[in-house]
């Protein structure tokens, strides 16, 4: 085996310039490094693979004015990094607590980073307070955690806090088009888009999945169907087909195309999960201000645009409701697939219905007149 480097480690930020969608992050703790206002005790919160520990290592380094060829050797002297998860116990924290009394060898902060901080037990918590109220002047503790409200109110209040928030999904998606540019790979804008989705807001899950359709294709390419096939994603195309038979008031075609979904391997949760968000996009597409919540490439969105045109609201609102409360049962129910297949006549069933309504109703004024 080679020396093969995961991207997530490969492009990790060395500088605030290189972290992706946390602007408000990185300008705050640059105009406190260069002010000399960087508090004692800094909570990094957010969701996993944001650059809440990339971040931290920035902080350490910047502070001591290491430069980037410096940073694997020199800091290894001032960075003590802790995983909260396996060292949770009061003996941890107090051998943590005995270092902290020594002054730094080299460069002036010794920075304690502390991962996954709100898997320290109570008694953990407690022996720790004193030292992060009153640390000593060369001491700098960063603590990181995905779950904020399971730190305790002493601790938090002791800190200063930095919320960090999903990455949207056109700045992962650039970022992925970046690094295959780097790399000389040939990427879909496409597939990029999905893995920005599937990703949910965590650049490291974006490159984990980068790095595993890269190593699929024997011509090191991302294209659209590779990524679909890998990431167990179905593909937008049978859910406007599906929608088409439906507004047509074709179930038959409707429970064909499920029938055909499900022998590629896909449950129909993951299939009726999948309606009810392309209902909701042809939802948004209905109103100009409301489209650019959609979000996808320039292609899809004309396709939902399109589609879009063809339903009513009416229809869509409907359709939306049917499918959002076979979503809710489905795990309750005994005949899974009977519930997805029922949902699909239903809605093949409204422009039906909605014609008779505004017939009735018709009939009733003019009975009135």
């Amino acid at each position: 085996m080679g020396n093969f480097i995961v991207s997530a480690r490969k492009y990790r930020p060395k500088g605030f310039e290189e972290v992706v969608g946390q602007d408000h992050i990185t300008r705050t703790l640059e105009n406190a490094i260069e002010n000399g206002q960087i508090a004692q005790a800094l909570l990094f919160c957010g969701p996993r693979g944001v650059g809440k520990t990339t971040c931290a290592r920035i902080v350490a380094r910047l502070i001591n004015n290491f430069d980037d060829a410096s940073t694997e050797s020199s800091t290894q002297l001032n960075i003590y990094e802790l995983d909260a998860a396996s060292n949770n116990s009061v003996d941890d924290i107090r051998n943590l607590i005995d270092q902290v009394r020594y002054p730094p060898q080299f460069g002036k902060y010794k920075v304690y980073i502390i991962d996954e901080v709100h898997m320290l037990s109570t008694q953990a918590f407690n022996a720790f307070l004193k030292t992060l109220e009153e640390p000593p002047p060369y001491a700098v503790f960063i603590l990181a955690t995905t779950e904020k409200h399971k730190v305790i109110p002493t601790i938090l209040s002791r800190c200063q806090i930095y919320d960090f928030k999903r990455i949207q999904n056109e700045d992962i998606s650039q970022h992925l088009k970046k690094i295959a540019k780097w790399e000389g790979i040939e990427a879909e804008e496409e597939a990029l888009h999905l893995i920005a989705q599937k990703a949910d807001g965590a650049l490291r899950d974006a490159l984990s999945m980068f790095d595993l359709i890269v190593t699929y294709s024997s011509d090191r390419s991302i294209s659209y169907k590779n990524t679909i096939n890998n990431l167990n994603i179905l593909d937008y195309d049978y859910y406007f087909k599906v929608t088409d038979a439906l507004l047509s008031e074709e179930h038959g075609e409707a429970l064909l195309i499920f029938d055909e979904i499900v022998r590629l391997g896909f449950d129909g949760h993951h299939f009726i999960s999948g309606l009810a968000t392309h209902f909701r996009n042809l939802l948004v597409c209905k109103d100009k201000a409301t489209v650019q919540l959609l979000e996808t490439t320039q292609l899809i969105r004309e396709k939902y645009l399109q589609q879009a045109e063809k339903s009513g609201s009416s229809f869509i609102m409907s359709a939306l409701s049917i499918a959002n409360q076979c979503d809710l049962q489905y795990k309750n129910s005994k005949n899974q697939r009977l519930q997805v297949e029922l949902a699909l006549v239903k809605i093949a069933h409204i422009p039906n219905a909605l014609n008779y309504a505004l017939n009735h109703i018709g009939e009733g004024v003019k009975k009135k007149v």
